[in-house]
This record gives C-alpha cells, sequence and structure tokens, in this order.
C-alpha cells in the first residue's frame, strides 16, 4: 500500500496518507483525504519515503479516499462560494454580541460536516453562545480556533516585499522563531519597516541563512581579538563573513581589509563585541536577543472550544 506525503487544509498541514491498493498519484494531483478533522481536498507533494517522513515534525495520518472529480471540483467551487457568505454571518454574530475578538478566516471542510472560525484576540473569549448562534444559522459544527498574527498573514497574505508569494503561505509549514540577533550577523538593514514581513514581525527568511552565517564566523577571530599578519600586529575591529574576511586596526592605525589565511596568530581572543562590549552593551543585546525571539517564536493558543 503505497503511502504519500499531502498537504491540506487553510492552515497548509502536512501529513502522510495511505492510499488503496494499485492506486498511484503523482505531484500535484489533487485528491480527497479523510483526516481527524473530517473529508478534506490535498495536494499531493510526494511518496512518504523513510526520508522525507524524517522531515516531517508531528505529522497527521490518514487515508486517500480517491481522486479528485470534476464532481469534487464543482463541489469545492461551491464551497468557495459559500465561504465568504459565512464570514459574512459570523462577522454579523461578533458583532452582535459585541465580542472581544478579531475575524481572520472561515474554513469550510469538503464534507461539509465542520466550520473552522479562525480568530485573533488579545485574551481568551467565552464564545459559547457564539458557537450555539452560528450552528443554528449554518447548520453544522463550529470549531473555534484563535490563532496569532504570524497565521493571519499565514490564511490571508499574499506576496511579500521580494515579489514572490509569502513562503508562510507556500512551502513553510512551520514558522521559525527568528530574532534581530539573526539580522544583525547578516548585517541586513535595522530598519523594522524592511525587515518586517506582512505579519509585522521579523521576516521568516532571515532564519535561512543565518546557520551558515554562524558556521562561518566560528572559523574567524572573534571582534577584539588581537591577532598577528602578515602585515603585523593588528586588532580585528569587523568581520565580512561571507567573504571570509577582517577589518584589522593595525599598530600604526592603519585600517586595512585583509582575507582570513592571513591571520598566522591569535594572541589575545576578543569578546566578539564592537566597540570594547561593555557589560551595559551586553546586557542590552541579551535582552534584545530573548525578546525578539520570544516576540517572534509562533505561541498561539489553539485550543479548539466548541
Amino acid at each position: 500500500m503505497a503511502k504519500y506525503i499531502i498537504r491540506y487544509g487553510a492552515m497548509r498541514f502536512l501529513g502522510v496518507f495511505s492510499a488503496r491498493a494499485k492506486d498511484e498519484y503523482n505531484r500535484d494531483d489533487q485528491v480527497i483525504i479523510r483526516t481527524k478533522r473530517g473529508l478534506e481536498v490535498g495536494d499531493v507533494l510526494c511518496e512518504a519515503t523513510d526520508e522525507a517522513v524524517k522531515q516531517l515534525s508531528d505529522p497527521a495520518f490518514g487515508s486517500i479516499m480517491r481522486a479528485m472529480s470534476d464532481e469534487d471540483l464543482k463541489q469545492t467551487e461551491h464551497m468557495v462560494g459559500d465561504a465568504q457568505r459565512e464570514v459574512e454571518t459570523v462577522r454579523r454574530v461578533i458583532g452582535e454580541m459585541d465580542l472581544p475578538m478579531q475575524l481572520v478566516d472561515v474554513e469550510h471542510l469538503f464534507g461539509g460536516e465542520r466550520i473552522i472560525v479562525y480568530y485573533l484576540a488579545e485574551s481568551r473569549v467565552d464564545f459559547r453562545e457564539l458557537v450555539k448562534a452560528l450552528a443554528s444559522e449554518l447548520q453544522t459544527r463550529i470549531e473555534m480556533r484563535q490563532i496569532g498574527v504570524r497565521d493571519e498573514a499565514k490564511l490571508l497574505a499574499d506576496y511579500g516585499d521580494c515579489g514572490k508569494p509569502v513562503c508562510c503561505n507556500t512551502h513553510l509549514s512551520e514558522m521559525p522563531p527568528v530574532s534581530m540577533r539573526m539580522a544583525k550577523l547578516q548585517k541586513a538593514t535595522l530598519d523594522p519597516t524592511k525587515i518586517s514581513g506582512r505579519c509585522g514581525r521579523l521576516k521568516c527568511c532571515l532564519r535561512y541563512e543565518y546557520d551558515t552565517y554562524e558556521e562561518l564566523q566560528r572559523d574567524l577571530p572573534p571582534i577584539g581579538s588581537d591577532i598577528v599578519t602578515n602585515s603585523g600586529r593588528g586588532r580585528v575591529l569587523n568581520h565580512e563573513i561571507l567573504a571570509g574576511q577582517l577589518l584589522v586596526r593595525m599598530e600604526d592605525n592603519r585600517n586595512i581589509m585583509i582575507d582570513a589565511s592571513d591571520v598566522l596568530t591569535v594572541l589575545k581572543r576578543g569578546n566578539g563585541q564592537t566597540g570594547g562590549g561593555s557589560k551595559r552593551g551586553k546586557r542590552r543585546d541579551k535582552k534584545e536577543a530573548a525578546e525578539e525571539s520570544g516576540e517572534n517564536t509562533q505561541s498561539n493558543s489553539d485550543t479548539p472550544k466548541e
């Protein structure tokens, strides 16, 4: 029995799904699958080899019911039309009850047995009466799901500053923590308007090359190190990490750029801080890194209440 990795749902979940005997599927085939939530439409990504499954974190499991038919496609198009009316209904009822929550999106599962309401709220909301009212109006099971601003972008955003579709709505299955330290190490501009994504948080792409920068930086003498080079003694002022170069102040106060391979020996390793690295500066950097990491880590209270 073949197994496939399939992407499904508005939140673009990934799961391992078993096909029926003799059924075979190719990448980008649309299929009807059964998940814990019910019947859903999914996109085949690849075969679920051992190596591919290892790349998934806590994948869902289920079964592939069939390839998507013309009738299934018509039903999906009909559901898309219904979704807008459902959004208006949910927004109206929330307004009538004056609940402290912001509607983000509504997902109607293929089988019709469940509607999932995604919303933003600063604190927990008692929406028991809301669920009763919506279930009565929409005649189906209602699931409320509180999300964070990064998930809001995942649901609603289209294109990023780079001109390409936003990563969270394309290839990212998990949104990694991103900190200002990553931007500093890569010498990106620290202008918040230029390094923030559609969600208002630091861009996920700052995470992509960070590990490479860290690995390359480990091979360089830390900033503040006293070194001996082919041109004499000096102190490291800065790094050009990708180029493998150092900005060095020589004993005659000249600032020169040298290759890291020109360093003969390190007399005294620096602390890695520019400008001497005061204790106050170190505390500020640690606090800033912790705050940025905390703010940009996905920490949504996704406990459904029905």
